[in-house]
């Protein structure tokens, strides 16, 4: 047979491109609308079509790839060209309505039915790592396969972009913000919205912080996830008492030292879930001890018992048991990887403290399915 009697089978090409996730969005190219169009030249070359939502769309490349490898992989096909277009305004409100639905200004987490696990991560003061664990968590639930955001709730001393190296510009598609992604997490923050960077300051009272979250749930869009975790700021403040009142589901989620002085800065912000009615789904102790390099011996570096007496207090208030759900090791690393955006389950999971995470992280993720409704019905038979 010569080359020229090659033919490529145009049902194939479309189940190549079926294939083809949008990074972004994570949904197939074909139900967002983006193929314009397939031409077949014959001899095994194909020219693919397709719309972007914006013209500086960060992922061109990468989508450009991606259709490329599928459907370079179609048998018959020998050479894929790629051309790129930009969506109308039309096209991109059709497509906001694809994913968000006409109700754009809802809470997708608090609808009915909805099985994404929301976690808010508090804790009473700065400085015990409660950024760094946060993080973590989020890549390292992604890597165990799940789909995962993580909302720096932080406005004004935001750190999350640097410590998942998720510091690029969202894409905004008809007021819709897609967040940027780094190691797996969409990754939203105050960062995009300073025009003088990092280092800008932000000067926001009460119900200006109570917007920015809002507008941060109801316009950013996060897909379905998993897991939801928020990264909250120290203490007990506006931004605390409105995700309790913007996500009543979320649960609370304490970090602490092992030092007992710290105790009781930390249980504040425990037990504010008994005026916000929120489930506080336990405590987490940063900094414990940890094997030294040369006897290996275990060195209590900052104390301690600091997190079961968290616990242990916060469960006198609030009424109910409060488990202490993990006690990472202290480990340079965590902060070294924070610094250059390699969070330590990824650059060294079978470290300690990586271990320690990792594994909490898996017993955090599980979605639950009490009290939702499965859609059955008895047969009538």
């Amino acid at each position: 047979m010569s080359r020229n009697s090659i033919t490529v089978d145009p049902a194939a090409i479309q189940a190549a491109l079926a294939t083809v996730l949008d990074p972004e969005i994570n949904r197939p190219i074909t139900d967002l609308g983006m193929v314009k169009g397939v031409k077949d030249h014959g001899n095994g070359r194909v020219t693919v079509e397709v719309w972007l939502t914006v013209a500086g769309c960060p992922m061109r490349e990468t989508i450009t790839n991606r259709v490329q490898a599928a459907v370079g992989a179609v048998v018959g096909v020998s050479q894929v060209t790629v051309n790129l277009d930009v969506m109308s305004d039309e096209q991109r409100a059709n497509l906001r309505n694809t994913l968000r639905g006409h109700d754009a200004k809802d809470i997708p987490f608090n609808r009915p039915g909805s099985l994404t696990r929301v976690y808010a991560i508090a804790s009473g003061k700065g400085g015990v790592g409660k950024s760094s664990i946060t993080a973590n968590l989020a890549a390292a639930m992604a890597d165990q396969g799940l789909a995962v955001g993580l909302l720096d709730a932080d406005i004004y001393g935001h750190s999350i972009p640097r410590l998942l190296g998720a510091t690029g510009a969202p894409t905004m598609v008809e007021g819709m913000i897609m967040p940027p992604i780094g190691h797996g997490v969409r990754v939203m923050s105050m960062l995009p919205f300073k025009p003088g960077g990092a280092l800008q300051p932000v000067a926001f009272r009460g119900p200006m912080l109570h917007r920015a979250l809002e507008q941060f749930l109801t316009d950013v869009w996060w897909g379905d996830l998993d897991v939801l975790l928020l990264d909250l700021p120290p203490g007990t403040g506006d931004i605390a008492i409105s995700t309790a009142q913007l996500l009543p589901q979320a649960e609370l989620i304490v970090v602490t030292t092992p030092q007992p002085a710290a105790a009781d800065v930390a249980v504040r912000a425990g037990t504010l879930a008994e005026q916000t009615k929120q489930r506080v789904a336990g405590v987490i102790e940063n900094m414990s001890a940890f094997a030294c390099p040369h006897c290996g011996e275990p060195v209590d570096l900052f104390g301690m018992g600091g997190g079961a007496l968290v616990a242990e207090q916060i469960g006198k208030v609030i009424g109910v048991n409060v488990p202490l759900l993990a006690q990472i090791p202290f480990d340079v690393a965590l902060r070294t990887g924070g610094d250059d955006g390699r969070p330590l389950v990824l650059s060294a999971p079978q470290s300690a403290a990586g271990e320690a995470l990792r594994t909490l992280a898996a017993s955090l993720s599980k979605r639950s399915l009490v009290g939702m409704s499965l859609g059955l019905t008895p047969n009538s038979r």
